[in-house]
């Protein structure tokens, strides 16, 4: 019961998953701060809300109308060893406890970009390389079927027309599908056979049928290989299971199971220490509540104390199955805006680090009426104007910006994030706000 899809529900698998890249703006989260000086002097402090009026205002409206249990922003400026604030709130709705650095949150989504970037050491390793055959490292998906209309028969298909290699799964280009976002016959047999991504509550929640996930993330992508593709690789950019099927080729390409890569080769050389795809029982008091919107009201999917995520995944979801805290993934966030650096150690090799956070789309890739229409993506975050990053399922989405040397992150706990409008007003909130910022410096620049 703990994994569910749902149909013909308001509250529905694929309106709650939807924002996980529908407004993932969080991967360009400061877009529209390109370019713009930025004093590490407006980050002096822990609580920064002086320097970000209209993000504080933005987040005191939220809490203050009952709307959202937190809503807390982080902050840093180049190698600064901690993010600053704005916002708080608590871990559960009318509760005690306040939201930090330290809270935990379900990051859904924003495991993809930390995915990516393990592929990319491997590829630095040797072990990968960006055009190979995916069935070099996974040979059951050497001959690979195709819909010929997507939400059709399983049984009308063609044969694909090229390999899936690895940069078709770092880009969503491989032509597979997705439980939030396929239709169809295809989404039925994805149930049959527990073809998951991330979680959402251990208990049952109306409009969800149940689906038995696959014993393993070997037999997922086993799984996987013997349903057809929505499309011919290539060709369309199209939300799928890729970033999870990744997760299988670290373990083969590695000889570690996933998490095990995760934690010996990221997680600890960051001193990542509360980043899990399980919450030790020990540490759920940290562990924020999360939400769903339904009709204007807050309802509770997972509470932090009997969370879905204290239960080890049968199936370990690189796409969407981490729970993180602001601090740890700050620190991601450091290591990739001073490309593989971290407190001295060389995390990612500074060139797997640059072409991650580049535009990896192949050139065949017809990206028109998709998300990524007039943008890029790397390995697992939108690449857009010197910023890379991801969004969440859950509210969450974080980017780091080359342009000024900022790291950004927005946390809270709801879902659909659709249902509020609190992406597109935290980025016209932060571009006010970096507005105000410029103007001030180029003031005392000049002496005004």
């Amino acid at each position: 019961m703990a994994y569910r899809n749902f149909e013909n529900s308001t509250l529905s698998r694929r309106s709650l998953f939807r924002g996980g890249a529908y407004v993932a703006a969080g991967a360009a989260i400061t877009a529209y701060g390109a370019g713009l000086p930025f004093s590490s002097r407006l980050l002096a402090f822990h609580d920064v809300a002086e320097s970000w009026p209209n993000v504080a205002a933005m987040a005191d409206k939220y809490l203050s109308e009952g709307k959202l249990a937190n809503l807390l922003f982080t902050f840093g400026t180049g190698q600064q060893d901690m993010a600053h604030t704005v916002g708080g709130g608590t871990l559960t709705m009318g509760g005690a406890t306040e939201v930090d650095q330290d809270s935990l949150y379900r990051i859904y989504s924003m495991s993809k970009p930390i995915t990516g970037m393990a592929i990319m050491m491997l590829i630095s390793d040797g072990k990968l390389s960006m055009d190979m055959p995916l069935h070099d490292v996974l040979p059951a998906f050497r001959d690979m079927q195709v819909l010929v209309d997507p939400e059709g028969p399983l049984e009308d298909t063609v044969p694909a027309d090229t390999v899936i290699t690895i940069r078709h799964l770092l880009t969503h280009t491989a032509g597979l599908g997705y439980g939030i976002t396929t239709k169809g016959p295809l989404l039925d047999a994805y149930n049959e056979n527990g073809i998951v991504g991330g979680r959402v509550s251990r208990f049952p929640i109306p409009g969800f049928p149940d689906v038995t996930p696959a014993p393993g993330l070997d037999v997922w992508a086993d799984r996987l290989a013997t349903l057809p593709l929505e499309y011919q690789p290539a060709t369309k950019w199209s939300y799928s299971s890729s970033i999870d099927l990744l997760g299988r080729v670290v373990e083969v390409a590695s000889g570690m199971e996933f998490e095990a890569f995760l934690k010996a080769r990221l997680f600890d050389p960051l001193g990542m220490t509360s980043t899990w795809m399980t919450v030790p029982d020990s540490e759920k008091g940290r562990l924020t509540d999360n939400y769903g919107i339904a009709f204007g009201q807050v309802l509770p999917l997972d509470l932090g104390n009997n969370s879905i995520y204290l239960d080890a995944p049968k199936v370990p979801s690189g796409g969407g199955g981490l729970v993180s805290s602001p601090r740890d993934y700050d620190r991601f966030l450091r290591m990739l805006l001073n490309y593989g650096m971290f407190d001295g150690n060389q995390v990612m090799t500074e060139e797997a680090v640059r072409v991650g956070i580049s535009n990896l789309l192949p050139e065949t890739v017809d990206l028109t009426g998709s998300w990524m229409e007039g943008q890029g993506h790397g390995a697992g975050g939108r690449s857009i104007n010197g910023t890379f990053g991801w969004g969440g399922a859950a509210g969450t989405l974080a980017a780091v910006d080359y342009n000024v040397g900022l790291r950004a992150a927005l946390w809270t706990q709801y879902m659909p994030s659709s249902a509020y409008p609190i992406r597109d007003e935290y980025l016209a909130a932060l571009q006010a706000d970096m507005g105000a910022n410029y103007d001030a410096i180029d003031s005392r620049a000049n002496g005004i």
